[in-house]
């Protein structure tokens, strides 16, 4: 169940907080190729299956830009803000990628709020994504993610 913020003003009060965890996601083939057909990326470690096999991670392993798009997934399961007119991904300040993720693993999303300022008219938060998969040592990303919030008028 997400955490639930009543304003994004109240984000201060999280900063250096852990907010949580996401479901578990079980990485699938399926959308491993679904991905690559959206990106044009069909380097042989993600969809030839076989070949990955005999490769150097023994299985296909995720796009690591597919791990990072499922941050705002987990993001949503984790925490949620009200009290804005609306919200905008505004980027990402680091991102990385320590450990792989194979066809068949489980990840899950963790947050904790790095900071929280006034800027371009609402409020900007950096919250800190690590993307773990089940029973690894490495997280398979760490992304600090940026957001703005808006207020609403009237």
């Amino acid at each position: 169940m997400a955490v639930i913020i009543e304003s994004p003003h109240d984000l201060k009060d999280m900063v250096g907080k852990h907010l949580g965890y996401s479901e578990w996601l079980t990485m699938e083939q399926d959308r491993i190729n679904q991905f690559a057909e959206a990106t044009g990326d069909h380097q042989w470690i993600h969809v030839d299956v076989e070949r990955a096999k005999k490769g150097p991670f023994g299985a296909p392993i995720a796009h690591g830009y597919l791990t990072l798009s499922l941050v705002s997934n987990f993001l949503m399961q984790i925490v949620e803000v009200r009290g804005f007119e609306f919200a905008v991904n505004y980027g990402t300040n680091k991102v990385r990628f320590p450990a792989p993720v194979k066809v068949g693993s489980r990840i899950r999303g963790g947050a904790e709020v790095v900071s929280v300022e006034e800027a371009k008219g609402g409020i900007q938060s950096v919250v800190r994504v690590t993307v773990e998969v089940e029973g690894e040592d490495r997280p398979a990303c760490i992304a600090e993610t940026v957001s703005l919030y808006f207020p609403k008028k009237g």
